[in-house]
């Protein structure tokens, strides 16, 4: 929300070029952030994007240009320019939620200049292939038009999975005057795929033998999500001290799924499933005021933000479970065999909701530059009004929160191209959780959670192109529900977890024609006061002590380069219960690069190079999802 250098923000902020996107042959954004250090891949239930960042699960601390995107659903990156990771809780930038962190996806703009076009193409040895196209085209002095689209049809190791996306999104940059500009874009999306839940646990961890076997049922196991984005920024520089941006998005979001799942009780000789289908619609509508002021006053200057943010959310969404044997069961026994038959099921209703939340914000803050020193310090005041009707149960609720959420920081400078650092800063979650459908009795009467971040570190640039870090944190979160010993059957706000971590990185170009990213994180999670899913003790769901991520290209010639990736993830719990471990793991990845002339350039990737087995995230104990074989894909790009 301030231009402020990437060496003087006092957190942990990872971000992925969008030439990394490229050489990477990435297409979606759970893809692009297994290669963030201290984010680890929740399944999301084979239907949507869901992380935890720095130990806190998430399904909506989604970003788009800094405007709020929570629906559950997956995102594309066709029309995005970089994603930025901004670590630990900071309610001031991003409002409730934001625990561990936010992610943000940054949109590619029309820009003026020469007129750009690309095309380009991949598919990959299992048969899925994607077609992207890209159109810049400066329409006058004042106006300059772009289109990006894409059509992907999925496929891979798995038995049964299909799929196909089909996205587009035009955007105008209109200037309005010398000092004024006008941003406007569109997103449609379109998203149709098998929602495969991966595979059962036994003996305490994934089922082995079984990772192309698809625990569903062909017929049902399917999502639909469509998504309209409309989106508008102005900018506005008043003088060389005071500029002015205003943002306003509307998103409507459409969302069917359905779904057969593995679930406890698998044997050497049976497996047990069960089921669901839900249904969203939901509609958001934000807008976000920002004055910024960088002025001196004697030898200090100062950087002042003064905002305010305003929206609302309209959410239907209604559940309802499969019964099995004859109406009687809600799970049933089958043969485990290479392929599941899944027996005959009825639908009831299990839950319908709808809910209406309205949110408005005011937040102010001051970064000092007295020279070698820095401070940052502000603060940020947050409503909250929710009303939810369960139509099920004929019940209304309502809650409202008002939320004062602080930053601090300060950074020490003992030259410009080094930054020591110290923060502070707080979030909230309300109790109802981060999707907003419906409030339960208990639940209307409680405070929301509070995450607290406190963080230490450094950053250096030891030249232009070269960015290391290092941090040390502690994030506390606090106010969990626990069982009430008092009143069996009632919850009290005394659950507490804490994540103790340290995190290493390094991005940019050490020599000509090397480019790296590179990352190291090591989360130490656990709950420290017994909530109503977890005692005391127990170690953090998805939480892998170590992990490594790190990707390198670099050219040969002006023709010709190779890229090398890794991923290591030492072993995780599946779940709060700590009864099944998913395995540590190494993947490696590899490509060439050919730039055959200069408009059209090949590549080669190649993932899982040593077909390493493995599982990489999950969903609760069983619903294990296996990592993919090695596999290539080529793809093929075309510049004029």
């Amino acid at each position: 929300k301030t231009p402020t250098p990437l060496i003087d923000v006092p957190q942990g902020v990872s971000f992925i070029t969008e030439d990394q996107l490229e050489d990477q042959a990435i297409h979606q954004l759970n893809e692009a952030l297994r290669y963030v250090p201290g984010i680890s891949m929740e399944t999301g239930e084979g239907h949507r994007d869901e992380v935890f960042i720095r130990g806190q699960e998430t399904t909506a601390d989604f970003y788009i240009d800094g405007l709020r995107d929570d629906a559950e659903y997956y995102r594309p990156l066709y029309n995005v320019e970089r994603v930025e990771v901004l670590k630990g809780a900071n309610a001031l930038i991003f409002g409730r939620g934001a625990g561990g962190g936010a992610i943000n996806r940054v949109s590619k703009t029309a820009e003026f200049g020469v007129p750009a076009y690309s095309l380009g193409a991949q598919v990959d040895t299992f048969g899925a292939f994607a077609l992207t196209g890209d159109a810049n085209l400066p329409a006058s002095e004042n106006i300059a038009v772009r289109v990006t689209g894409t059509y992907e049809e999925f496929d891979n190791h798995r038995d049964v999975y299909d799929g196909r996306f089909f996205g587009i999104s035009p955007t105008v940059t209109a200037n309005l005057g010398p000092a004024t500009r006008l941003y406007a874009y569109y997103t449609y999306d379109d998203d149709e795929r098998v929602v495969d839940r991966g595979l059962p646990s036994i003996d305490g961890g994934p089922l082995r033998g079984f990772d192309e076997t698809f625990f569903g049922d062909p017929d049902y196991n399917f999502s639909d999500v469509e998504v309209h984005v409309a989106r508008t920024r102005l900018e506005h520089d008043f003088s060389g001290a005071w500029s002015l941006n205003a943002s306003l998005m509307f998103a409507d979001y459409a969302k069917f799924y359905s779904n057969i799942v593995p679930t406890s009780g698998t044997t050497a000789t049976t497996t047990r499933l069960a089921g669901y289908e839900s249904g969203t619609d939901r509609q958001n509508l934000i807008g976000q005021l920002n004055l910024v002021g960088q002025i001196d006053t004697g030898s200090v200057h100062h950087t002042l933000l003064v905002g305010v943010e305003a929206g609302s959310q309209d959410t239907d969404a209604v559940r309802n479970s499969a019964l099995f044997n004859g109406g009687a069961d809600t799970s049933v026994t089958v043969p485990l065999d290479r392929t599941i038959s899944v027996p005959a099921f009825t639908l009831q209703p299990q839950r319908a909701s709808t809910s209406e939340l309205s949110t408005l914000s005011f937040y102010a803050q001051e970064q000092l530059d007295i020279g070698i020193l820095q401070l940052v310090a502000g603060v940020r005041y947050d409503r909250f009004d929710l009303e939810t009707t369960d139509l099920i149960a004929n019940f209304d609720a309502a809650r409202v929160d008002e939320r004062w959420s602080p930053r601090f920081g300060a950074i020490l400078k003992p030259q410009p191209n080094l930054s020591i650092y110290a923060s502070y800063a707080e979030s909230f979650l309300p109790q109802s959780g981060n999707q907003f459908t419906v409030l339960s009795q208990q639940d209307e009467t409680l405070e929301p959670e509070t995450f607290e971040n406190i963080e230490a570190g450094v950053k250096w640039a030891p030249h232009p192109e070269l960015l290391l870090t290092a941090a040390v944190f502690r994030l506390t979160r606090s106010n969990t529900t626990a069982p009430d010993p008092a009143n069996p059957g009632l919850v009290i706000l005394a659950g507490e977890s804490q994540v103790d971590g340290f995190e290493l990185g390094a991005t940019g170009e050490p020599v000509d024609g090397l480019s790296i990213s590179l990352g190291y994180a090591y989360l130490d999670g656990e709950i420290t006061s017994t909530t109503t899913g977890a005692t005391a003790g127990t170690v953090l769901q998805q939480v892998p002590e170590h992990q490594i991520t790190a990707w390198a290209r670099y050219d040969v010639t002006e023709r010709i380069g190779f890229g090398a990736g890794l991923t290591h993830l030492s072993e995780q719990f599946a779940s709060m219960s700590n009864d099944v471990v998913l395995p540590s793991y190494t993947r490696v990845d590899a490509a060439v690069f050919f730039e055959a002339t200069d408009a059209l350039s090949l590549q080669l990737n190649v993932e899982n190079l040593f077909d390493e087995e493995y599982y990489p995230s999950a969903h609760g104990d069983n619903n294990i999802q296996p990592g993919a074989p090695l596999n290539a894909s080529l793809g093929a790009r075309l510049r004029f």
